[in-house]
């Protein structure tokens, strides 16, 4: 038989906390650019351009735009998108991909990624790859092991059976290990038998379907049912309702604990989850002094410190600060103790039942047409900063609390209202009544930037009827 073809399955539907204030519910850090200008999920599908075939990408439908548009900016082209209509962890979603891939090539292999990790090696995470995949194409299910550099409590790990060399093959493993305390973590790292739990797994579609009828049976009627029932839509592909049934159950739980001859590739390859502000810290090349800065920062005198400010209009200064991160965006700001980084997400939980929108939505609001912000909100009045992309259209809609006054700034703007059709140009602007049925497009080949006034008893993003929609929002 010809070389099976490997089909990169990547997660991307996670809405981390532990990186805010940049990382939100609304938008995660695997679609944020944290250390270039690429978010690290466009770094992940930038890797598997040659060699793999198209990748199948699942995510939840808030961020379904965001993936898709993310996807086509590095250039990939032919990639499945899976809705999941309800995240239910990793193993219902690896299952999904697998029946769906069996469907055109029951003899194809799984790499399975996540959509948030950084390696700085290129070379040898293809390199790692390729050693996986020849073992998962004898059958073997397959994981990557990523050799410590320190006692982390933060990761699983997986156990060997003997102390690792300098072995690049798969080996067998031993077991999973949650999540140590810290002096168990010690002990594990200075025995050099304990590699850190990467999340992500290599094996062939039959041996993954025969894995999943064998240790986890139960999830099989849901997921079956939500692939054979799945509908497209638009450029995306909908798992049904039937998914929202499957126990919520990570792989490692549900297969990898439970197989037999498991191997696991030790993987080499500048590998960080980043997972914390300590983490981002470490891959924002410190200076001598340990200084990370980010954005418009200035430091004085400090040390061990990240500095970043994601609002270019907000100058950030640190003095005498000494293992300290300091991250502002134009709503929030984080101050923390670097060896408290861990505990954001707490922090945020805290928020979210006090109700801070911060804790959750972002400044800016991305949407398939563009995005917006709000520069301003008071009682009865709210200011918008709009940008809709070239060719993109907002829906038909109308308000029934609000009426909108809106002036170009660049570019030129499409508005219909009721049966007129305007063309507005730089520095021209128009009224929408309350009630109005109207519509704003971009038929040019620039962004077009506007500010919005509104102005009503209610500003609420819900208060929209849609009569008509491109993006099948209606």
């Amino acid at each position: 038989m010809a070389n099976p073809k490997v089909y990169p399955v990547i997660l991307c539907g996670g809405s981390g906390t532990r990186l805010w204030p940049v990382s939100r519910k609304a938008y995660p850090k695997q679609f944020v650019p944290l250390l270039d200008d690429v978010s690290l999920f466009q770094m992940t599908l930038s890797r598997l351009t040659k060699g793999f075939s198209a990748p199948l990408l699942l995510t939840g439908n808030d961020f379904r735009f965001m993936v898709a548009e993310q996807t086509q900016q590095v250039g990939i082209s032919g990639a499945t998108i899976l809705i999941e209509p309800e995240a239910r962890n990793t193993a219902p979603a690896i299952l999904a991909a697998a029946q769906v891939i069996a469907e055109s090539d029951p003899d194809g292999i799984m790499l399975v990624l996540s959509s948030d990790q950084l390696h700085r090696d290129e070379a040898a995470f293809l390199a790692a790859v390729d050693q996986a995949v020849s073992s998962a194409a004898d059958g073997a299910m397959v994981t990557f092991g990523i050799k410590p550099t320190r006692a982390e409590t933060g990761f699983g790990y997986i156990e060997l059976e003997t102390a690792l060399g300098d072995e690049k093959t798969a080996l067998d493993f031993l077991r999973f290990v949650e999540k140590p305390d810290a002096e168990t973590a010690k002990e594990m790292v200075a025995s050099g038998r304990y590699l850190w739990n990467s999340g992500s797994f290599c094996f062939s579609v039959k041996s993954a379907l025969k894995a999943f009828e064998e240790h986890a049976p139960d999830l099989l009627p849901s997921v079956s049912k939500a692939v054979a029932d799945r509908q497209v839509d638009l450029d995306f592909v909908r798992l049904s309702d039937a998914y929202k049934d499957c126990p919520d159950i990570s792989v490692d739980f549900a297969i990898m604990e439970q197989v037999q001859g498991g191997k696991v590739v030790p993987l080499d390859s500048g590998w960080n989850d980043l997972g914390s502000w300590r983490t981002v810290w470490q891959e924002s090349d410190p200076d001598s002094s340990g200084v990370a800065q980010t954005g418009n920062v200035w430091a004085i005198d400090c040390k061990d410190t990240l500095l970043r400010s994601e609002d270019p209009d907000m100058a950030m200064v640190g003095i005498g600060l000494d293992n300290i991160v300091a991250v502002a965006t134009r709503d929030a700001v984080l101050v923390a103790n670097m060896d408290s980084s861990q505990e954001v997400k707490e922090v945020v939980k805290q928020m979210q039942l006090a109700g801070e929108k911060q804790a959750v939505e972002f400044p800016k609001c991305y949407r398939p047409w563009g995005w917006y912000e709000t520069l301003a909100l008071g009682s009865r009045f709210q200011v918008k900063r709009i940008m809709v992309k070239p060719g993109a259209k907002l829906s038909l809609q109308s308000h029934v609390h609000r009426a909108e006054h809106w002036v170009v700034v660049s570019g030129a703007a499409l508005v219909t209202v009721g049966d007129t059709e305007t063309l507005l140009g730089e520095n021209e602007s128009t009224y929408i009544p309350l009630g109005a049925i109207h519509r704003m497009e971009n038929p040019g080949k620039v962004d077009l930037h506007l500010i919005e006034v509104q102005s009503g008893s209610y500003l609420g993003e819900d208060d929209i009827v849609r009569y008509e929609d491109i993006y099948a929002r209606t």
